[in-house]
């Protein structure tokens, strides 16, 4: 049995996404000025951005798409046990970390610091005439895709745990309840 349940675990992502949803939408550099941002950058080599320095369209925008599925994920904890432990997050979990374990190391390949990238990163674009993958190539995106990775696997791993579980309660409920009808 895991030492935190995959319910808080979920619900703490689920509030890490509404509370960045409010950071994004009324002052995005707070979040680039966090320790964690720019340690992480700084140790794999990814420069850092200028782009969340005041509130943008685009922040805004990033803040009710976090919102939205802030919301959204914690409401899917208020259904039935199996139906969000076994059939919700047992497909969600696993294809989340996929997705934010491939953009982790998409956002490390296309660095300037990788030595084997194939980037035209190495050069600095004024704002807006560079490729869409220039926005994917700061310190909050790729702190943002490792946090969100290593949160899913732990997600994941309880979430196995815990169904294997709740799938074994429930068969010897079944059990139980067929030998007293007998």
């Amino acid at each position: 049995m895991a030492l935190i349940s995959a319910s808080t675990i979920l619900t703490s992502l689920c509030l890490f996404h509404v509370t960045l949803a409010y950071f994004f939408y009324t002052n995005p550099h707070t979040i680039a000025d966090q320790a964690f941002v720019y340690v992480l950058g700084e140790a794999v080599g990814i420069p850092p951005t200028q782009y969340f320095s005041t509130p943008t369209p685009s922040s805004s925008f990033l803040a009710i798409a976090l919102f939205i599925v802030g919301l959204s994920d914690l409401i899917t904890l208020s259904m039935p046990e199996e139906i969000w432990l076994i059939h919700y997050w047992g497909s969600q979990a696993p294809a989340r970390l996929v997705v934010f374990g491939f953009l982790s190391l998409f956002t490390y390949s296309l660095s300037p610091s990788n030595p084997i990238s194939m980037s035209p990163h190495h050069h600095h674009h004024g704002y807006g005439t560079g490729t869409g993958t220039e926005g994917l190539c700061n310190r909050v995106f790729f702190a943002f895709a490792v946090i969100e990775t290593l949160s899913w696997f732990w997600a994941w791993v309880t979430l196995r745990e815990e169904g294997v579980a709740f799938l074994t309660r429930k068969r010897s409920r079944r059990a139980s309840n067929a030998r007293e009808r007998s």
